[in-house]
């Protein structure tokens, strides 16, 4: 995987190639103090104004203006986050336009590893607040800011410049047993896994030759030869109706997850086996198709290790007042622990 790979796989490459086959979707430049905000350690507060709707706190201090306080009978600390009301209008205005509802993701990354923090437990945004709740809590988003060319096998090369953009598609409910992924070396269809392999859908094994061939004929037709690279992995989803759409492009090296693959397998240029045997067509003219076969095979999520405890996500975002109040006075009580240590 060459960092050129990586630099044609940002969306706003490969979006114009295929736009009649994918979600509609808005493309915004990042400003740099955008960036800056998202990429600081700091306490986890998002501006006030970027919510479409008027915050309220439960508390009976004299707070004024966008400040968050935390207050006991003794201290008040405040916290306020960083405004952007230009951005936060450009925002607002690109999600009204794709309905009121968008799935956000950066140049390459969605922040899929983060949605336990949402209040619907979903990547489902409807304001600059909640995009920036799902990017502030996402590996896979300070990936894409920080380091996207940490597996590429050219690191002796100068990294090429990067535009960040904040992707916003509108919001589309897809099925996860709709999902595939699909591995493309030298512009030919090698390799295809079911997307969410933690699942076990009855529909996938009954229909495999149809969903099969219905990728390979979507691929075949819109995709082959047209994209910048040879090397390349495809998302793409199967609606009811058999019609294929085109979800992602990622890169094609260790980056991306193999999911039902391994990468030693893809990468070796030996022909692949699929997970059950299939029909009469030569193996030479049909890539390998992996999917859960049963329940007894299902797998825990890889995103579960990036989950928090329950405890945590209350505090986050205040739907336990109670949680909330035991933790400022422990912080409060290990403060005086730590001063009356040092006085002695």
């Amino acid at each position: 995987m060459k960092k050129e790979q990586v630099v044609n796989c940002q969306f706003s490459v490969w979006y114009p190639i295929f736009k009649k086959f994918t979600i509609k979707s808005l493309i915004l430049p990042l400003p740099q103090n955008v960036i800056d905000y998202l990429l600081d350690d700091g306490t986890l507060v998002v501006p006030e104004s970027a919510s479409n709707t008027p915050q309220t706190h439960n508390n009976t201090s004299d707070s004024e203006g966008d400040d968050v306080q935390w207050s006991d009978d003794e201290t008040t600390e405040t916290v306020k986050a960083p405004e952007f009301p230009d951005f936060n209008a450009k925002v607002l205005e690109a999600i009204n336009s794709l309905g009121g509802c968008v799935f956000p993701k950066l140049n390459w990354s969605a922040p899929r590893d983060a949605n336990w923090i949402a209040l619907n437990s979903s990547l489902q945004c409807q304001s600059l607040s909640d995009i920036f709740l799902l990017f502030k809590s996402s590996d896979f988003v300070t990936h894409d800011l920080t380091q996207p060319f940490i597996h590429c096998s050219d690191q002796d090369s100068p990294d090429p410049t990067i535009s960040y953009e904040l992707v916003l598609r509108k919001w589309s409910e897809l099925i996860p047993g709709g999902e595939f992924r699909c591995f493309v070396k030298e512009s030919k269809l090698i390799g295809i896994s079911q997307r969410d392999y933690t699942q076990y859908y009855h529909h996938v094994s009954k229909q495999e030759d149809s969903i099969c061939q219905s990728i390979q004929d979507f691929f075949r037709d819109h995709i082959q030869y047209k994209f910048l690279d040879d090397d390349f992995v495809l998302d793409v989803y199967r609606d009811s109706c058999g019609q294929v759409w085109l979800i992602d492009i990622n890169p094609f090296g260790p980056v991306t997850d193999s999911l039902l693959f391994t990468w030693e397998e893809l990468s070796s240029g030996s022909r692949l086996t699929a997970s059950q045997p299939q029909d009469d067509m030569p193996q030479e003219e049909r890539p390998a198709f992996r999917y859960t076969t049963s329940e007894v095979t299902v797998q825990p999520s890889p995103c579960l290790s990036y989950r928090m405890p329950r405890d945590f996500v209350d505090l986050s975002t205040g739907e336990d007042a109670y949680k909330l109040i035991d933790f400022l006075k422990l912080t409060k009580r290990q403060q005086e622990a730590e001063e009356s240590e040092g006085e002695a």
